[in-house]
């Protein structure tokens, strides 16, 4: 991407950390948890690879055409998988905003089509806000003393999920904003 050096390798760590979390998340017993998780996973290891600031290491035209291939692949795999989740979707919108930076990139241009960027920074505006008051706590009724309460698994912490959609979009608005 085209951003200064230290926010980019800021952004390189906040995203291999999230990847890193997914894979975690994969050891779920759910597996439609373990499935998200690992689209989650692929995101955040691509984000970090992409977001490597180019005065570190310039990838030749090929990997970024290799990119945009892979997260082009994601696309058409949470198109399919939108048949049966909504939430889907928002994998949908996320793998082509990679493959589109990614075709930007191997394009050799400095900027993509203003209009789709705009229209994919409006969206991961919105979503960033929205899962951030997701985050927010909610009041519970808890048990009564002495009464056993089951801690959730890595995988399945849901909070600790938003969390990292969270931070993946706040990721995805950064590397726009750089294209």
């Amino acid at each position: 991407m085209h951003g200064p050096a230290s926010p980019g390798w800021l952004l390189v760590a906040l995203c291999a950390a999230t990847g890193a979390y997914c894979l975690l998340r994969m050891r779920s017993r759910v597996e439609e948890q373990r499935r998200t998780a690992g689209g989650e996973a692929l995101m955040g290891f691509g984000m970090a690879a992409m977001a490597v600031p180019a005065a570190a290491l310039a990838p030749p035209r090929w990997a970024w055409v290799a990119y945009a291939a892979v997260f082009g692949a994601a696309a058409l795999r949470a198109l399919w998988a939108a048949r049966s989740s909504a939430h889907h979707l928002h994998h949908l919108v996320g793998a082509f905003a990679m493959a589109y930076m990614a075709a930007v990139m191997a394009s050799g241009a400095h900027a993509g089509v203003p209009a789709l960027t705009g229209v994919l920074l409006a969206y991961f505006t919105a979503y960033v806000l929205w899962t951030g008051t997701r985050l927010m706590p909610v009041a519970v009724a808890g048990g009564g003393p002495g009464e056993r309460v089951r801690v959730a698994g890595w995988g399945d912490r849901l909070e600790l999920a938003r969390a990292c959609r969270l931070s993946m979009g706040i990721g995805m608005l950064a590397m726009l904003l750089t294209l």
